[in-house]
């Protein structure tokens, strides 16, 4: 009976250590950002910084805040942008030169609105994930006006499932 309880012991402790599973650690979970590259239009090839760019959405009239961009104080070549995942589409106002008027407190700035239209479909990443929303069928519509900044717009890649290249090229 004395070298059976240890026995017993033992065979008890391999099986709680055995039955434990890993934590369960998320990764690769984030809804990818739309990647929007900025690019010269007199040589399509060349990246080119657009100075004091603010982005602000239209349809809640916040501004864009993530770790791609720092507004205004950068003059980045490229940047990431979230879309809306429970709607069809997602609206910004692209400022160049973007400053403040003190008198009026308005803002001043070249102001061109875009309306990004997408499908969305989830796709399960794992159990510690759960489900991202990727976006299908991109397209892009620039209001019209006799002073646009952005000259042209060319969707590089139209669907977002990642956020590691170019989705979308602006030519100003």
């Amino acid at each position: 009976m004395k070298k059976i309880l240890p026995i017993l012991l033992i065979a008890a402790l391999l099986v709680y250590v055995s039955s434990c599973e890993k934590d369960d650690i998320c990764v690769d979970g984030d809804t990818p950002l739309l990647v929007i590259g900025f690019f010269d239009i007199e040589d399509t090839t060349v990246a080119k910084e657009v100075p004091s760019l603010r982005i602000r959405a239209i349809d809640n009239d916040s501004i864009l805040d993530n770790d791609s961009f720092n507004d205004r104080a950068d003059s980045p070549d490229s940047l990431l942008v979230p879309l809306r995942i429970n709607a069809t589409n997602t609206s910004y106002e692209f400022i160049l030169d973007s400053g403040d008027d003190e008198e009026t407190e308005m803002e001043t700035g070249d102001i061109d609105p875009l309306t990004i239209s997408y499908t969305t479909s989830e796709a399960f990443v794992s159990r510690a994930c759960g489900f991202v929303v990727n976006y299908d069928g991109l397209s892009i519509t620039l209001q019209e006006s006799e002073n646009n900044w952005i000259q042209d717009i060319r969707i590089v890649q139209p669907t977002v499932e990642n956020s590691n290249n170019i989705h979308v090229k602006i030519f100003h």
